[in-house]
């Protein structure tokens, strides 16, 4: 096995790891080993100071059973950390499906991931992500649970062995402590009440910003993976919905709606019936699926009684009784450090009317035209020790698909975009503060059967984000990501290994701005070879 490792990143300053930039060479067709999984993405930043790394997990993934450890903080390196980067590393060969999993300390989910699809050969891979938001967690003690689900078979002999480990920066010199959150929750006696997700919560009573993060992912291998694909019951397609394709995921408190946001068309790396397009660079947040988060601060008066309180997530759009999706949630507290007891209400609730409208076509091309969406806005206050805080947030979601189709479904196509829009306005004794978020999901894809069986996936998808911060209408800080996906694969279905021919090419570029920060990085494949790694910043 080819054993040429890449780190899955470049330095921002522009300097690659372990690659040239030159164009290589490509075979006319996969063959039996190609390329380790990389992306585009940058490295996780992280301060020269002193170091301490942890083991989490070491393990090997053949079933179902969740690998359990124990978790110990650091030594050496204190507990107020500068920065906390978890890595994973993979290793896995032969055949086997793309896997979902998740990494918990101490109930907090802080990965969710999933695996990319091996050559017989054998591939290796590694995950990078920013955990010193769950500093609070790691100060102490902790019970590890992992799992990446697997079946190993005469068939399925990918036997999936990985590591994760947690490097500590410390808070030294002119470098300091990073400012996180005093606790980091998780909802008590969370269940799945049909396709809800829900739990208690206390928080403390002196809370005085209050953030949900929910890990929410269509997953499990029925239609909930391809929700943008379903179509309502009139429409002779394989995947049903009655509403159709839209969703959103929505969280209440106490039964009131509370935040809602688009869902990220996340495709694993074996979606659209083609792995060959995601063999070596996957699609955008496969690797690593970043939560959607909710500021749920106006409603911090009401939590902070001291009592249990229902958290309640849902996906809106699936169907009634039907599961497909997972939705673990994690509760970001930060505390008033002056006052015992902060308190505060609810002062504003509105939301828009939910559209959701189809429109079937029948025809030689089936077509589905959908388009739904959603606002809301809510606010309240907090009497703090530095003062009454007024917190506003105002969301848009939405989105729009064209789904083709063809008899036998031989050629299946979808255009799309979703859209999230949230503007979280902050006023006290100072200005205001308004951060306004733009984000943007596309995905352009088709799939089309031919001669011999011989299968085509087209695919192009988008991940884009722009925000901005204004103190009394003057921009104080800004940030720019777009995240590009393309890709072209196709190979003859329903034949050995040997016989499938598979031909592909895909790219991925990265771009991130902001002051002080300019990364751009562009990848490219033929046949699962790596040919152009190029950073223009």
């Amino acid at each position: 096995m080819r054993r040429l490792f890449l780190v899955l990143f470049a330095a921002v300053t522009g300097l690659l790891l372990g690659i040239s930039p030159a164009t290589a060479a490509a075979p006319t067709e996969f063959g039996t080993d190609w390329h380790d999984p990389v992306t585009a993405g940058p490295p996780v930043s992280a301060p020269g100071t002193t170091s301490c790394k942890v083991t989490v997990a070491e393990t090997e993934f053949r079933d179902y059973t969740p690998y359990k450890n124990t978790y110990l903080p650091p030594k050496g390196c204190g507990d107020r950390w500068a920065k906390v980067v978890l890595r994973l590393e993979g290793a896995v060969a032969g055949r086997q499906f793309d896997r979902l999993g998740y990494l918990a300390i101490g109930g907090v989910e802080v990965l969710r991931t999933s695996t990319p699809e091996p050559s017989p050969e054998g591939i290796t891979w590694a995950v990078e992500k920013d955990v010193t938001r769950y500093s609070a967690t790691l100060r102490s003690r902790q019970p590890v649970e992992m799992l990446i689900g697997n079946t190993v078979n005469e068939t399925y002999t990918g036997v999936i062995k990985v590591k994760a480990t947690l490097t500590f920066y410390k808070a030294e010199g002119r470098t300091k402590p990073a400012r996180t959150p005093d606790q980091v929750l998780t909802l008590e006696g969370a269940h799945n009440e049909g396709a809800v997700y829900e739990g208690r919560l206390t928080t403390p009573r002196n809370s005085e910003r209050i953030v949900a993060e929910v890990y929410a992912t269509g997953s499990g291998g029925g239609c909930e993976e391809f929700w943008y694909l379903t179509v309502p019951d009139a429409a002779p397609y394989s995947c049903k919905a009655k509403d159709g394709p839209y969703r959103e995921v929505r969280v209440s408190v106490d039964g009131q709606l509370a935040g809602i946001a688009a869902p990220f068309p996340t495709v694993w790396t074996g979606g659209w019936s083609n792995p060959f397009l995601w063999y070596v660079i996957p699609g955008p947040r496969a690797f690593d699926v970043r939560p959607v988060e909710y500021d749920l601060t106006p409603f911090a008066g009401q939590l902070n009684d001291g009592r249990p309180h229902k958290i309640a997530i849902s996906v809106a759009g699936v169907p009634d009784g039907q599961s497909g999706w997972s939705t673990p949630t994690n509760i970001l507290v930060w505390q008033d450090a002056e006052s015992d007891r902060v308190t505060g209400a609810l002062t504003t609730h509105h939301q828009g009317e939910p559209t959701n409208i189809t429109a079937y076509e029948p025809g030689t091309e089936h077509r589905l035209n959908s388009e739904g969406g959603h606002s809301l806005t809510v606010g309240g206050y907090l009497d703090t020790s530095h003062g009454r805080i007024d917190t506003t947030v105002t969301r848009n979601v939405g989105g729009t698909s064209t789904h083709r189709w063809t008899g036998g479904e031989s050629t299946d196509a979808l255009k799309a975009r979703w859209t999230d829009d949230e503007t979280v306005t902050v006023a006290g004794r100072g200005p205001a503060v308004a951060t306004r978020t733009h984000r943007v999901y596309t995905m352009d894809g088709e799939t089309s059967v031919g001669a011999g069986d011989r299968l085509r996936t087209v695919m192009t998808m988008g991940d884009r984000a722009d925000s901005v911060t204004l103190r009394s209408g003057e921009r104080v800080g800004w940030s720019r990501s777009d995240d590009t996906y393309t890709g072209d694969a196709a190979y003859n279905q329903n034949v050995p290994r040997d016989q499938r021919h598979a031909t592909g090419v895909s790219s991925e570029r990265y771009r991130l701005y902001g002051p002080g920060v300019c990364y751009d990085r562009t990848l490219a494949t033929a046949q699962g070879e790596l040919t152009q790694d190029r950073q223009r910043c």
